[in-house]
This record gives structure tokens, C-alpha cells and sequence, in this order.
């Protein structure tokens, strides 16, 4: 059976970079949930500058350290399909091209002496065959800026290596940490989602990551960073759950009166044991156990065989030869039918050698299938005609009076109920209270209409948070329809667009949140490279109306800029200025007559 192992790094204190705050607290709740959450505490590894070593080994973060406990694993513990969470929380550096973990004793001035190369990390957890997912909590050291940002050879390898890794922000942007949880704004999204139950596999936990970080993001007034993950499509990772602590949960609710034994099989279990009495069943009992050495619990065991505690009697097998008159009356009655089934074949046939005989000539010639199909409508004709379920009659329209009628009446129902029709859970107790009613009671059919109606209305609500870009409340919303609900169908479908939808969402505030880190102000030229930035959000994907209002923001920025510069006679450099309004913004006209006046002058 697979192991559960998990590896969790944070540093703060490190030396020759500025102290990070919230990384060795987020690998210690990382750790303590795991362990919590069905992995054995002994399985769950932390390395931070405080935490306990490990036997006579240190787990202060060092780079030698972290090899060196990756080495002892692979070499002693680790087997292939042993599942790992490898987490780390600290700075990264790009150097050449090439990402770099750094220890605690990284330094950015002697990258590839003092930094834990990332595709040397990843090929050894591949060399050692695991199931691992990895979490790279990665803050961009400052001063360290590279031409290629950190976590873009990360994503190469990953995709690579067919590893399943998930960073905590895209390449170009920086993760933040945050006084006021405690932890990064990604591990704090990650620990909601493993306590959430989001995290039973990968896709499950990256759609839940990109979703709820940028939320935390907005939530705390820091700039929106958006999770990346590379799902390996070899390896479907899955939360770890130990199935010996599951089988052990089942047996802790069971009666210790049925409560068995571990069953053993052996060749002794092969072999047949007749006892014609109680006394010979125990001398061979106690004789094939000293034989053996093969007790009685190891011997599979009947569920039919009556039972007092966990003591099972086991009954003798009487070891009797059948009479002769039980062997002539089992002859008989097999012979008997023998004759019943000729007789029914025979008169089948010549049923349709007759039916053939009537047949015109012209049937006669038909294809064999043909030939089959019309003796049998022949004969059936003449049988009674075998009573058919009567198809229901196709639902009516109901009009637009009798649905509005009916959605007054499920309001007042709510409100008897004291419950709002704006709020969904409030909806979806009304739809568990009215499933309570069962047939045959006078306000089942009422009930039943009411179900379908606040199931509608819950769908109304998420399509509503939906609009207002309250996405994961709208993705809530609409989690409420039961599987036993007739409009589930529709509503796991509405989920999947909604994700679809906050997903591309994020990823266009993200381009907005670019376009507006460009702007220096005074600088039209930088207005003018923001928007066209911001062109990049297409109009049929949401925050299209967020984009252009900036766009139109900025254009009309450009403009004042021009009418400054015309105000104090710089009319070339007005004209060079308003040329950088682009068409189609709603400052573009004023930009064009402005213009043509100014060369005028």
C-alpha cells in the first residue's frame, strides 16, 4: 500500500535577503493540518529555523540539509507510487534562465553555489517514481530582477518532467503575505481549501486556488496574483486517504459481536474436515493446530455460521450417501422436463410451418429477417394483445398567470417559513423541509411544485452573483441543487460556466492590474502603452466593461495632458500628445477637433 509523505519548508529569517514574515507559519499549519487531515504525523516532515531535528538530523533549512533528507528518503523510505506533498515557502531567484530555490543561506550574489536548483530537485523526485504534487510558495527576491522572471523554467519543467507542480503566482507577478491571517495570501487560500474538502484531487484543489487567491487579494487591498498549476497528465494525484485508517473507522463502529478475526488463507484452509461429532470436530481441530501450527481464527469463516461473541461454532458436515429412491426420482423428474421442453419446441415449429403455408408468394421470397418478423406479427394477432404501459401524455405549457400564481404561492411559503427568497441557503432549507412530505399527503404535489420553483430560484441568484462578478458566491449558490433535483443537470452545468468564468475573469483583472502598474503620471506615452494593454481583455469575456472604462479613463488623461501643453503654447507637443488618444474611446473625437484647431495655430 502507497505511503502519504509530506515535506514542508518555510524560512524567515534568512541571511542575505530581507526576513519574510509568514513562511514558517505557513509550512507549519501546512504540516499540522496534513497530519490531521490522515497522514502520520511521523510521515509529515517540517523544516524551519526553529523546528525539531530529525533523530541526530538537523532540519534547519539549509541547502544541505533539504538534500541531504531528499537523499535519505529516496535511499531508505520512499517506494514507487508513494504519494508526496513537497511545499516550500520562501524566496526564488532566476539565474541564467535557470530557477533557484534558496535556502536559508541563499544569496544572490552566488546563485548556483548557495541555491537548490529546481530541475535538479524535480528530476530526483521523478528518479524516485512518487506520486508528488509540488507547492512553491515563491517570493521574488528584490534586486534580483533577471530577464527571465522566476517560475517560467518552473512551468517548462514541469510540463517537461510531467511533474504536477502549483505556484502561488503567474511569473511576471509577486506573492504577498498578509498580518492580518498569518500566513501568504496562497497558503492561506491552500489551507482553506485542504480544511474545505477542495483538495481531493489536483483539478479540484487548482480550481478552488484560482478562484479564492485572487478573492484574498482584493479582500486585503494587495495586487491580484493568480496561481499556476501543471496537472500531469500520467498521474492523477489524489488527497491522500490511508485505507488501513478507513478500514480501522469502520471496524471502530462495528458491534464487537460481529467484529471477526483477520482472515488467513493456507493450503490446511483447502482441505476437507468431516466431523460426525462435537468430539471428533475438537480432536481435529486440536490436532491440525498442532500440526500446523494453524489456529482456528485463520480459517475462513461463514457469515451464516452462527456466532456467540467471537467464538464461531463450527457445525459438522454429515457425510451421507443418497437412497436409491431419491436417485429414481431425480431421474424421473429430469426426464419429465426433458419431454416438456421437446414438446414445446415441436409445437413452436409447426405453429409457423403453418403460418409459412398461408403466406402469399410474394412473402415467400423475402430476406430471412423478413421471413422471421412476419410469422410471428401473424400469430400474435390471434393472442391476446398484452396489456402495454400507457405513455404519458406530453406536459402542457403552464401559462405565464399560473406561473406567476404559483411563485407567489412558494414566496408565501417562504415567508410562513421565515426564510428569504434572496438568500440561497435560505432556499435550500425550504427545499429540504418540503422533501421531508411523502406521497400521498394532501400537500405533496404542492410541495413537489415548490421544489422546482425555489430550485429555479437558486439558479436565478447565481446567475445574478454571477453578473456582479461574485463568482465562488455564485458557484455556492448553485452547489445547493441536490443530486435528486431535476434541474441538477442544468446546474452542474451552470458550474462549470461559472468557473470558466471567474477563471477568465481573474485572468483579466490580471492584465488590468499590468496595464495600470505601466502609468507614470504626466507621461501620456504611458497611458497610451496601458491601454493598449487593456485592448487585450476581448469583449465577449468578463471584465470587458472594467477595461473599457480604464481605457476611457486613460484616453481622457491623454487629453488633459494635450490641453496643458496647447494651454502654454506647446502646440507640436500638444498634437504629438493627443495623436496617442486611440479611436473608438470616447475622447478620440474631442482629441481629432482639437487637433485641427491647434495646427491651425
Amino acid at each position: 500500500m502507497a505511503n502519504n509523505w509530506a515535506i514542508t519548508i518555510g524560512i524567515n529569517q534568512y541571511q542575505f535577503f530581507q526576513p519574510l514574515a509568514c513562511a514558517q507559519a505557513d509550512a507549519e499549519a501546512l504540516k499540522d493540518l496534513l497530519a490531521i487531515e490522515g497522514f502520520s504525523p511521523q510521515q509529515c516532515l517540517l523544516m524551519t529555523e526553529t523546528s525539531s531535528p530529525l533523530g541526530d538530523r538537523s532540519t534547519y533549512p539549509t541547502k544541505e540539509n533539504i538534500l541531504l533528507l531528499l537523499e535519505d528518503l529516496a535511499a531508505a523510505c520512499w517506494q514507487p507510487e508513494d504519494k508526496l506533498w513537497f511545499f516550500f515557502s520562501g524566496y526564488g531567484v532566476n539565474y541564467n534562465g535557470q530557477d533557484y530555490l534558496m535556502p536559508v543561506e541563499g544569496n544572490s550574489l552566488r546563485v548556483e553555489e548557495t541555491g537548490i536548483e529546481v530541475r535538479s530537485l524535480f528530476e530526483s523526485l521523478q528518479v524516485a517514481a512518487l506520486d508528488t504534487v509540488v507547492l512553491l510558495d515563491i517570493n521574488r527576491a528584490s534586486g534580483t530582477q533577471a530577464e527571465t522572471p522566476i517560475g517560467l523554467e518552473t512551468i517548462e519543467l514541469a510540463q517537461e518532467l510531467q511533474m504536477s507542480v502549483i505556484l502561488s503566482c503567474q511569473p511576471e507577478q509577486f506573492s504577498y503575505e498578509s498580518s492580518e491571517i498569518g500566513h501568504s495570501l496562497f497558503t492561506g487560500a491552500l489551507l482553506e481549501a485542504v480544511r474545505s474538502g477542495h483538495s481531493s484531487d489536483l483539478a479540484d484543489l487548482e480550481r478552488y486556488l484560482s478562484v479564492r487567491t485572487p478573492e484574498l487579494c482584493q479582500h486585503h487591498w494587495l495586487p491580484t496574483q493568480n496561481p499556476v498549476a501543471v496537472i500531469s497528465p500520467t498521474k492523477k494525484f489524489i488527497y491522500p486517504q490511508l485505507e488501513v485508517q478507513k478500514e480501522q473507522r469502520v471496524e471502530d463502529k462495528l458491534p464487537a459481536t460481529i467484529a471477526a478475526p483477520s482472515v488467513q488463507y493456507s493450503h490446511v484452509a483447502t482441505e476437507q474436515r468431516i466431523w460426525e461429532t462435537e468430539e471428533d470436530e475438537e480432536k481435529g481441530i486440536r490436532s491440525d493446530t498442532q500440526k500446523d501450527n494453524f489456529s482456528v481464527s485463520s480459517f475462513p469463516v461463514s457469515p451464516k455460521l452462527p456466532m456467540t461473541g467471537n467464538n464461531f461454532q463450527l457445525k459438522p458436515i454429515a457425510n451421507r450417501t443418497p437412497q436409491f429412491w431419491q436417485l429414481f426420482l431425480l431421474w424421473g423428474a429430469t426426464t419429465i422436463l426433458l419431454i416438456c421442453l421437446i414438446a414445446v419446441v415441436f409445437f413452436r415449429n409447426k405453429a409457423g410451418f403453418r403460418v409459412e403455408e398461408i403466406l402469399p408468394a410474394s412473402l415467400k421470397t423475402t430476406t430471412p429477417e423478413t421471413k422471421v418478423a412476419k410469422p410471428l406479427a401473424i400469430v400474435t394477432t390471434t393472442l391476446p394483445t398484452p396489456l402495454e404501459p400507457e405513455t404519458p401524455p406530453p406536459a402542457q405549457p403552464i401559462s405565464p398567470i399560473l406561473q406567476a400564481k404559483q411563485r407567489a404561492q412558494a414566496l408565501s411559503e417562504l415567508a410562513k417559513l421565515s426564510l428569504k427568497p434572496t438568500q440561497a441557503s435560505d432556499l435550500d432549507s425550504a427545499i429540504s423541509t418540503a422533501r421531508k412530505i411523502k406521497p400521498g399527503v394532501p400537500l405533496y404535489e404542492e410541495a413537489q411544485q415548490n421544489i422546482v420553483i425555489w430550485s429555479n430560484m437558486i439558479l436565478e441568484l447565481a446567475t445574478v452573483r454571477a453578473k456582479q462578478r461574485q463568482y465562488a458566491d455564485a458557484i455556492a449558490a448553485a452547489q445547493l441543487i441536490d443530486k435528486d433535483d431535476s434541474l441538477y443537470t442544468k446546474a452542474q452545468e451552470s458550474i462549470k460556466q461559472l468557473r470558466e468564468q471567474a477563471k477568465q475573469y481573474v485572468s483579466n483583472q490580471t492584465v488590468l492590474d499590468a496595464a495600470n502598474a505601466l502609468i507614470q503620471p504626466q507621461q501620456a506615452s504611458t497611458y497610451n502603452r496601458a491601454i493598449e494593454v487593456a485592448k487585450k481583455v476581448a469583449p465577449d469575456e468578463p471584465g470587458f466593461d472594467d477595461a473599457q472604462k480604464s481605457i476611457d479613463q486613460w484616453s481622457q488623461k491623454i487629453l488633459n495632458l494635450a490641453n496643458r501643453r496647447a494651454n502654454r503654447g506647446e502646440f507640436k507637443a500638444a498634437i504629438e500628445t493627443a495623436t496617442l488618444i486611440p479611436e473608438g474611446t470616447t475622447a478620440y473625437k474631442q482629441a481629432q477637433e482639437a487637433t485641427q484647431k491647434w495646427q491651425n495655430k
